[in-house]
């Protein structure tokens, strides 16, 4: 009990309490507009500088010099949950997430060489961006308040392209950025209730790798592959700790938190790995007009077995593991692309993803779900350029949930915007 209240204060910090992430778990696979609005298939086509993202190898096939700069707007939902949590007891209680808007741009360049079959691209996103408030009274006010994460991930890659072969291979760097912070109560209801509002910052930085393949053994039909590995992320930082209530007659460790209207700085580090992936995708044009793809993407959420803390004096060290026990999931997509005439695109798909998180550990900080994504998007082009805007409805599927924690039933749609811009030389 005692070393749960302070190794639970950043969980959230790191693992984050949004649900705003659209690959189940907390992965965003919207990367490109032209790409979402056909439910993210596009392993196989992969024929635009948001390649990087979804297949690299898709480069080696773009012509000259291109730049793409694209955002997705992200709607975060107004998530609803019903039931019994740690701090309301056996009453039942109704809580409400604030809705919020969240932003997430992309920056694609690429470039071939004139004399060589050779790309290279460089790309600049986020696939794992956060972000999530609940109300400063909450029942679950000791999970989390407020918390963002801010990853960016820049991506150097090289594709070569086997024209005899008519395929395409492609390798490249990652190297990822992120930031994360949190707002939330350290709560004890045997001594009170609240006992100090806590604010953690955090930074990180690691470093992965990308692979894909690309193959075209007909003029209508191509094959693709994709591998993002894991990238470990030791996030080092600061907490602050203002004291709600008088501690200095509590037990340890209790009494070595600050007492009300005082405050504290400690050292604090956690170590999240962010999963692998693999897609597979075949794409099929029957005529001119028509692309028809269809995708699957396995991501190896079974590495976030647990997450281990640690705090720094005056709290004294201390670390703590907390059982996650995530699993392995796969994503189900499928996309289409009808030319209305030979500059303008119609696009439509539909992708279902699964929740890699068990009952035992769900709860407020990510209360993920089973998810349905429809989409639709449209796109103009010419010789020098692109303009592609995509819109995407997220429905989780109802999440019941009853452990150590809560007990209810959780609620949340997404929606999504996406546009890009690409510059052709």
């Amino acid at each position: 009990m005692r070393k749960k209240l302070l190794g639970t204060c950043i969980t959230a910090a790191v693992l984050g309490t949004a649900t705003m992430s659209f690959g189940a778990g907390f992965k965003i696979s919207e990367q490109g507009a032209k790409a979402m609005g056909m439910a993210n298939a596009f392993t196989a086509q992969a024929d635009d500088p948001s390649a990087l993202a979804y297949n690299p190898a898709g480069i080696a096939y773009l012509k000259g010099t291109q730049f793409q700069a694209g955002s997705t707007i992200i709607l975060v939902p107004q998530t609803e949950f019903a039931g019994t949590t740690n701090i309301s007891g056996t009453t039942s209680v109704t809580e409400k997430a604030k809705r919020d808007i969240f932003v997430a741009p992309t920056f694609y360049a690429t470039t071939s060489l004139e004399n060589l079959p050779l790309t290279f691209g460089v790309g600049v996103n986020s696939f794992h961006p956060l972000a999530k408030t609940w109300n400063d009274s909450s029942t679950f006010r000791d999970a989390a308040v407020n918390f963002s994460l801010k990853p960016i991930n820049f991506q150097p890659t090289a594709a070569y392209r086997f024209d005899s072969l008519n395929l395409s291979v492609a390798a490249g760097v990652d190297v990822t950025y992120a930031q994360a912070s949190l707002q939330k109560n350290a709560y004890a209801a045997p001594l009170g209730g609240d006992l100090a509002s806590i604010g953690i910052d955090a930074t990180a930085l690691g470093y992965g790798y990308n692979l894909g393949v690309l193959w075209k053994p007909a003029s209508n039909l191509s094959l693709g592959a994709a591998y993002r590995s894991k990238i470990k992320l030791g996030f080092d930082g600061e907490s602050n700790w203002l004291g709600l209530t008088n501690t200095a007659a509590f037990p340890p460790p209790y009494n070595l938190l600050p007492s009300k209207g005082t405050s504290v700085m400690t050292s604090v580090s956690a170590d999240i790995t962010l999963p692998d992936a693999l897609s597979l995708g075949v794409a099929w044009k029957p005529n001119d007009r028509l692309t028809l793809e269809f995708d699957v993407e396995r991501t190896g959420w079974s590495c976030f077995k647990d997450l281990t803390t640690t705090f720094g004096a005056p709290l004294t060290p201390l670390t703590q593991t907390l059982p996650k026990n995530w699993k392995d999931v796969w994503a189900y997509r499928l996309g289409a692309q009808y030319a209305v005439t030979p500059k303008v695109d119609l696009r439509a798909g539909y992708a279902f993803d699964t929740s890699p998180v068990p009952d035992s550990t769900l709860g407020p900080e990510l209360p993920d779900a089973d998810r349905h994504n429809f989409s639709f998007g449209t796109g103009m082009h010419n010789d020098f350029g692109s303009v592609d805007v995509a819109y995407m409805w997220v429905h989780l599927v109802d999440r019941t949930v009853s452990n150590a924690l809560e007990s209810g039933r959780f609620k949340s749609d997404y929606q999504l915007v996406a546009m890009s811009v690409t510059l052709k030389f």
